[in-house]
């Protein structure tokens, strides 16, 4: 008689392979961490992006760091109450960090609105699909700008580092440093806009300039059709002078980047 095998146990296969108690909330914990991040980051956290896609990534950037990690993880609480504070720690911590670096990628969506109310072309409109609403077209065009550069100079990989060495930054047993952190946001969304402004200098002195000279014109000559005719100017002018200087405002934005994402990431 040929011995039958006992069929498998699927409760012993899915403990043999998550491990302990322990090892499921370890995994949990940084989960809560990298989805908080995962969510907002510039590329991967775009509406565009599906939900799932989202998760994925972290599900999979939590299977590779639980092994490096698992020293730093404090054990399971006994409580629920307990659980839910680390848990709430954890993304709040997430949160914050996908935050901060999702703000400042904003500066170059608001150095397209100034160029596009120095150019007259405030009122052009484009589908922008990392934000899944319709934004002006310069705006659109330089925040797809600003991404395409992020992957293609491999600043990206910043962002990985970040989120790996957060948990040196930010210990799981130590508590939110609320007010440091609401120093760096405040901080950040100031550098935002002064980097937007400083990329956006030579439209803003054109725009000046031009609007000065309109309205001279417009007082000396007053049956003159002034809009009519500074209208296309300005958008010709602009244009040209927007182009010119997009090379530039490329690298500038990817300099002050790189060294903002310097400061979330450990040495």
């Amino acid at each position: 008689m040929i011995p039958v095998a006992p069929a498998p146990d699927f409760t012993t296969e899915v403990a043999s392979f998550f491990g302990t108690s322990q090892t499921v909330w370890g995994a949990a914990l940084v989960f809560v961490r990298i989805g908080a991040i995962a969510t907002l980051l510039p590329g991967i956290g775009d509406q565009a992006v599906p939900p799932r896609v989202r998760l994925s990534f972290a599900f999979l950037f939590t299977l590779i760091l639980l092994p490096v990690l698992r020293p730093l993880i404090p054990p399971l609480p006994p409580t629920m109450g307990a659980m839910t504070g680390l848990i709430l720690h954890e993304m709040i911590i997430g949160l914050m960090l996908g935050m901060l670096i999702r703000v400042f990628i904003a500066a170059l969506a608001v150095a397209g609105e100034i160029v596009s109310l120095q150019t007259a072309l405030s009122f052009s409109q484009t589908a922008n699909p990392a934000q899944a609403q319709p934004g002006s077209t310069l705006s659109t065009f330089l925040a797809l700008l600003g991404l395409v550069l992020i992957y293609a100079t491999g600043l990206h990989h910043l962002f990985i580092m970040a989120m790996a060495d957060s948990y040196h930054i930010f210990s799981i047993i130590k508590p939110v440093m609320v007010g440091d952190a609401r120093d760096l946001m405040v901080r950040t969304l100031a550098d935002t806009f002064l980097l937007a402004v400083q990329l956006t200098t030579p439209l803003l002195v054109f725009g000046l300039v031009f609007n000065v000279a309109a309205g001279f014109i417009g007082r000396i000559m007053p049956a003159f059709p002034i809009f009519f005719v500074a209208a296309p100017l300005s958008i010709l002018f602009g244009l040209s002078i927007f182009a010119m200087g997009l090379g530039i405002t490329g690298v500038v934005f990817i300099e002050h980047y790189e060294e903002f994402l310097r400061l979330l990431v450990r040495g």
